[in-house]
């Protein structure tokens, strides 16, 4: 799969697999004004609703991003100038009235029947009818897919096709999930068992599929498990009810070798040594205004010994929208100092939301270019 690759994407793969490099790449940058998507592509005003995917490609190549991890083309339709327009309201974002299967969300007791009664069950089926050649080919088939649309630029690298436990919120909304987390903790555990029984299966086959796909071996993990203040719950609780499980179903992708990131939201300066204990060995993201401290990060070393991998972004929550050209320089030029000596991407921390200013995002751009030129020299 990765035969034929074009400079930019061969800088990402040897720093994939951490071979000293020159140039420092650039992961995809998920631009959601459309005017500034618009203008990094060279398209005119209106051109990405009327060819969301052609236009986001065009972007992305303007910028010179070397590999990609979520493939997400339409992403920015979800947004206006003045950001999320008219997007449908979920259990997070302020819905009434949450069902799931037919059953009302409306108390804690109400999340644990529907885990019992529909969940549980569901996720022993699974388990059950579990097509492990289906899931190989439907991997392998779709990496090669996206790679084929990206084309030899840019590297396709894993998200999405391995898995792990998740806490439950999305579905049944913040207070209902936490308040049965924290009144029913057997329950929550068996739930945590069963998904990691799945899970594992999943990662099993995906094992495969990085080796007869010749996928790199690179994949990033992404869940939302904190906020500004730390883990969004006790994380004495995720020792006993979460880690455990999580630890079992990654095994196989971690004695495959495959450099396994965890996407970073909020402080989690509390799980990162239990991450790296499980096997986790790179980090992507950082909310540095909340206290994730890159450079005690970037000086970690894996449970292997290895340098860590890094996805080092310039922050979208503080830097880009509120700094200036200037302060986007300074910190371009930290995350290059402070990084590791092999295996380090940079981008922005997540994706950029409207109201980043144009000279603030070609900064961006231009010091990707820089870096990815020149890299450290």
């Amino acid at each position: 799969m990765t035969l034929g690759l074009e400079p930019t994407a061969q800088l990402a793969l040897d720093t994939v697999m951490h071979r000293p490099t020159r140039g420092i790449p650039c992961k995809g940058l998920n631009v959601m004004e459309h005017r500034w998507l618009e203008r990094l592509a060279g398209a005119e005003p209106g051109a990405y609703r009327k060819r969301p995917e052609q236009v986001y490609l065009a972007c992305q190549r303007a910028i010179g991003v070397c590999a990609i991890d979520q493939w997400i083309p339409t992403n920015p339709l979800t947004m206006g100038s003045s950001g999320y327009e008219g997007a449908e309201q979920t259990a997070t974002t302020g819905l009434r009235q949450i069902v799931c299967d037919g059953m009302v969300i409306d108390s804690a007791e109400a999340v644990v029947r529907h885990l019992e009664e529909k969940v549980c069950p569901d996720l022993t089926a699974r388990v059950a009818r579990f097509d492990h050649a289906a899931h190989v080919k439907a991997v392998v088939d779709g990496e090669r897919a996206i790679q084929a649309t990206l084309g030899p630029s840019i590297l396709k690298t894993g998200y999405g096709f391995a898995s792990f436990p998740h806490l439950r919120y999305v579905e049944y909304g913040y207070e209902n999930y936490f308040m049965a987390y924290l009144a029913y903790p057997e329950v929550m555990g068996k739930v945590f068992a069963r998904e990691a029984d799945l899970c594992l299966l999943e990662n099993q086959a995906a094992v495969e599929a990085f080796r007869t796909g010749a996928l790199p071996p690179y994949f990033r993990l992404d869940h939302d498990m904190a906020d500004s203040n730390g883990t969004l719950v006790d994380i004495a609780s995720l020792d006993k009810l979460w880690f455990p499980h999580f630890t079992r179903c990654i095994q196989p992708l971690a004695r495959a070798g495959i450099r396994l990131l965890w996407h970073c939201d909020g402080n989690l300066m509390k799980m990162v040594p239990r991450l790296i204990e499980a096997g986790v060995n790179g980090f992507q993201g950082f909310q540095y205004e909340d206290g994730m401290d890159y450079e005690a990060i970037c000086g970690m070393r894996s449970r292997d010994g290895e340098t860590l991998s890094i996805i080092a972004g310039v922050s979208v929550t503080t830097t880009l929208p509120l700094g200036k050209p200037e302060d986007v320089k300074d910190q371009l030029a930290f995350l290059v100092k402070h990084g590791p000596p092999v295996g380090l991407f940079l981008g922005a921390s997540s994706s950029i939301a409207p109201g980043v200013p144009w000279d603030n995002l070609k900064t961006l751009v231009d010091g990707l270019a820089h870096y990815r030129e020149h890299g450290r020299g």
